[in-house]
């Protein structure tokens, strides 16, 4: 069955499973270039409107850590599809929000239910042979991150045509579409965990505790995602406000400078194949440290600005899809509880580097967010030296 589901791994079918990936992971990001139209709609502040983000981003950890790791227990395609129909729901739920509290509720569950990419992942891992996983992996990234950049643009433009609850709605209509699609294309798949939902979810202690590759992986990652969180929840407050006074259009098309460094994902991947993945590690979390000196010097300078992006989104491109790469090697029949741990943590930073962003900006303004970020690396960057010699995978 192994060699089989892996023949079935088609070049048309890892890019459906990428353009899937990235237009639903979209969903969580939408909310980022309408935080300003949301504190106007709703009459509230713009610090608070800013939750959403924080709420959207929570909910996507809480169904990483609960839905996820069923993809090793039920099968996986038909999950994926009842998955996305909630998604669809969720969305629908926050277009007609009558007031912020239940619009943050509504996001909570576009978070959760917008797991799906988490779930495509590790189908494809399962489908791809050993030898060229980490460029397979680094292929579905560039649509998910392409997907992430790209949402933002999109919003922006929706946001000012529709206003926020237009986008909403265009966003369930994507996914009704992307559902109808998986449902045909998607290949299915046997699962490999036969035991109860409490002992799968009990299985994940486990792998903590037997993994050190995991538990290093995702510390990591957990502080290079805050950084990504808190730049761009921050940077949508940022380009509002004096000296730009963008509005939500002009905001997202930064967006673009992000989504051009994406290509570079399957690049990344491929060197994870062939060389240890953690020189790309190390590279990587130099560029994130990089990137906000470069947004520290050039906080009034649109240029400076595009080009600390384009840094940023290399670095977590480095930093990411090496370190998934790794996790994906551990144990074949664990991948999506493996994904669980990995990815939860990692969304755990990205919620707490938006909660942290918005504090410090309410405080220290674009500044005193562009030195916590160079913070955040550096932490990163201890753990990955503190870890060099330790970390060594346990096979089973």
């Amino acid at each position: 069955m192994e060699t089989s589901e892996k023949d079935r791994l088609s070049k048309g079918l890892i890019v459906i499973m990428a353009v899937c990936t990235g237009l639903i992971v979209a969903n969580i990001y939408y909310c980022q270039p309408l935080i300003v139209l949301i504190s106007k709609g709703f009459g509230v502040a713009e610090s608070k409107a800013g939750r959403v983000a924080f709420f959207t981003q929570a909910g996507y950890a809480l169904g990483l850590l609960f839905f996820v790791p069923l993809g090793d227990k039920v099968e996986r395609k038909s999950q994926i599809v009842w998955m996305t129909a909630c998604a669809v729901v969720c969305l629908s739920f926050a277009a007609l929000s009558p007031n912020l509290w239940c619009l943050e509720i509504a996001s909570l569950l576009i978070g959760a239910t917008s797991v799906i990419p988490q779930l495509i992942l590790p189908l494809a891992a399962s489908l791809a042979s050993p030898a060229r996983t980490g460029k397979v992996i680094g292929t579905i990234m560039s649509g998910l991150l392409i997907g992430i950049l790209l949402s933002r643009t999109l919003s922006g433009l929706v946001g000012v045509w529709l206003g926020w609850r237009g986008m909403f709605w265009v966003a369930a209509g994507l996914s009704f579409m992307l559902l109808l699609i998986m449902r045909k294309a998607f290949p299915r798949s046997v699962p490999a965990f036969t035991g109860s939902y409490g002992s799968l979810m009990r299985s994940l202690g486990t792998l903590v505790r037997e993994q050190p590759v995991l538990r290093e992986a995702a510390s990591i990652n957990a502080l290079g995602f805050a950084t990504f969180g808190m730049f761009w929840t921050t940077m949508v407050l940022h380009l509002a406000g004096a000296p730009f006074h963008f509005h939500s259009d002009l905001i997202g098309l930064f967006g673009l400078a992000a989504a051009a460094g994406a290509l570079a994902a399957p690049l990344v991947g491929g060197s994870a194949d062939k060389r240890n993945p953690r020189i790309a590690i190390g590279y990587g979390l130099g560029l994130l440290f990089l990137s906000f000196v470069l947004f520290y010097i050039s906080a009034t300078s649109v240029i400076g600005l595009i080009a600390g992006i384009i840094l940023l989104d290399l670095a977590m491109q480095c930093v990411h899809v090496s370190n998934q790469s790794r996790v994906y090697a551990l144990l074949p029949g664990a991948r999506n509880r493996l994904n669980t741990v990995y990815m939860t943590v990692s969304f755990m930073g990205t919620s707490l580097g938006s909660f942290i962003g918005l504090y410090v900006w309410e405080r220290a303004g674009w500044k005193g967010v562009c030195i916590a970020g160079m913070v955040l690396a550096s932490l990163a960057f201890l753990v990955f030296s503190a870890t060099s010699r330790k970390a060594k995978p346990v096979l089973q």
